[in-house]
């Protein structure tokens, strides 16, 4: 067959828009990005944090090989993108998440959330997000028990997350040093070191907040995400929460704010695509956040906020248009005043 009879042409409805990198390229960088704080949480919770991790990875690549088989579409599990939906759930779910269930939410995250709308890039909702949803209304009472740092098999020690100890308890609002000391830390500097080096009760993977942030600095200097959604979302999220009287910090450092804002609201499919709109969308986000933290019977929003906005982004994509193929100009540079003429004047 000669090169001009091979079907090189491409049929998709516009916008056409391309770069250099590789979309494995991108999804291999987030992985590797990830795997620092999967590593750290395994050595937070142990052996149930690891078995977590490997059930969800498992699940999701084998659900979304074997679905596309059964409907004849290539099996992309070298694209990274399946991996990284179960690397991603995950690292927001609690370590003691029986395995059943892991596997039930990888499956749904990858099948439903994902496949069922057209593959990668086509899905509305964050697949991982959705996967940890679908688990929440299903099984809230797995999905709510917390397990300390440094605790190990079925009897792990079950403890209250910091966020739990910050929402508004009959009208009045804890102090940092309030909750330190519920938390068993003598001051409230201890509280705050502790919590951002994640010695505390959460999720696989949002206790690392130092790691995450190395992670976001990375990602952002290799162009991979844009800066605007997580800084957009987490000075919402914390101004609204100061206002009502939470300590900022301790917003800061808890729950899943920043693994959230870093990991989950900058997925290329399920965010908007011009820069005003990553920051609107950032602010939605930030905001329905902190209304959930104050006011809502969840101690935590952040999942359910980037999947309201989620819904929103065909809305902000239309309202704030981006101009695919155009190229602003260059500013045209002034022109260099006129040399006065050596004769002018004569010589003195």
């Amino acid at each position: 067959m000669g090169a001009s009879d091979k079907n090189e042409i491409y049929l998709s409805s516009s916008p056409h828009y391309a770069i250099p990198v590789s979309s494995k390229h991108i999804m291999f960088v987030v992985l590797a990005s990830l795997l620092p704080a999967a590593v750290y949480g395994v050595y937070l919770f142990g052996f149930p944090a690891l078995l977590t991790i490997l059930v969800s990875v498992a699940s999701a690549v084998g659900s979304e090989a074997l679905f596309r088989f059964i409907i004849k579409e290539d099996i992309r599990v070298g694209d990274y993108s399946a991996a990284i939906t179960g690397l991603l759930l995950a690292m927001i779910l609690p370590p003691s998440t029986p395995v059943w269930m892991t596997a039930l939410g990888a499956i749904f995250a990858v099948v439903v959330a994902k496949e069922f709308f057209g593959g990668l890039g086509s899905n509305v909702f964050n697949p991982a997000l959705s996967g940890r949803a679908f688990l929440l209304v299903s099984f809230a009472g797995p999905l709510t028990t917390w397990t300390a740092p440094f605790s190990s098999g079925v009897d792990a020690v079950s403890a209250a997350t910091p966020l739990s100890l910050l929402k508004p308890a009959e009208g009045a609002i804890l102090t940092a040093a309030e909750i330190a000391e519920k938390s068993g830390f003598a001051t409230a500097q201890e509280f705050y070191l502790n919590l951002f080096m994640g010695n505390r009760a959460g999720s696989i993977g949002e206790s690392a907040i130092f790691l995450i942030l190395l992670s976001f600095i990375f990602l952002t200097a290799t162009k991979i995400i844009d800066w605007r959604t997580p800084v957009s979302m987490i000075v919402t999220t914390l101004a609204v929460t100061t206002i009502a009287g939470m300590d900022p910090l301790v917003s800061l450092l808890s729950g899943g704010l920043v693994f959230g804002a870093v990991f989950m609201a900058t997925d290329y499919a399920t965010s908007p695509v011009t820069p005003v709109g990553r920051l609107l969308f950032g602010f939605g986000c930030g905001l329905i956040t902190a209304l959930i933290r104050i006011f809502g019977g969840y101690p935590e929003g952040v999942m359910f906020s980037i999947l309201i906005m989620n819904a929103l982004v065909p809305f902000l994509n239309r309202i704030i248009p981006r101009k695919y193929g155009w190229v602003k100009p260059a500013k045209k540079t002034a022109a260099a005043p006129a040399k006065a003429s050596a004769s002018s004047g004569g010589a003195q």
